[in-house]
């Protein structure tokens, strides 16, 4: 796909069939992520995690549920596979280089036509559960930062009419 056009047509994807990327594809969007500029080019301090266990994502779900206030609701909307993105605790660049890297994978998804969501509020709630966290085997030092989720979906990933004056510029 022509890098404009991924562009206009990246949405965030909220429903999922249950069909998991294929092997292929997953390893397209890790890829994406290892293609991420990092802060100082610090790569080490960063870490994936495939989390495709359905226990640890309905876990994951219900966490982030109770943090919204509304049990009742699906924060992670059923994705078949959450990707999660881990960084050192004392990096003080972890929270930019992470938002790059989910973004490269949510880009890298959707040029596959499967959907793909930025799971920050989810993250959040996983990162204050540490029982949770403790499953997922994330290395010594590292803290959960960004999520994306990936699957099949049914929804419509078309180029859309995008106003391209939304952020306000100056030039001095």
């Amino acid at each position: 796909m022509k890098f404009t056009k991924l562009l206009k047509s990246r949405k965030s994807v909220r429903t999922y069939t249950g069909e998991k990327a294929t092997e292929k594809q997953m390893k397209k969007i890790i890829k994406a992520a290892e293609l991420s500029p990092i802060a100082r080019g610090e790569y080490e301090n960063y870490h994936l995690t495939i989390v495709n266990d359905p226990k640890v994502l309905k876990e994951i779900d219900q966490e982030a549920a109770m943090m919204f206030g509304d049990l009742n609701s699906h924060p992670l909307y059923g994705v078949p596979t959450f990707i999660l993105v881990s960084g050192k605790k004392d990096n003080n660049m972890a929270y930019a280089s992470a938002g790059i890297i989910t973004h490269n994978m949510v880009l890298a998804a959707e040029n596959q036509d499967l959907g793909a969501c930025y799971l920050y509020g989810a993250t959040a709630a996983l990162a204050s559960h540490p029982e949770t966290v403790a499953k997922l085997n994330l290395p010594e030092g590292f803290i959960p930062i960004a999520g994306v989720g990936v699957g099949q979906t049914e929804e419509e990933i078309e180029k859309r009419d995008i106003d391209t004056n939304r952020i306000g510029v100056n030039e001095i």
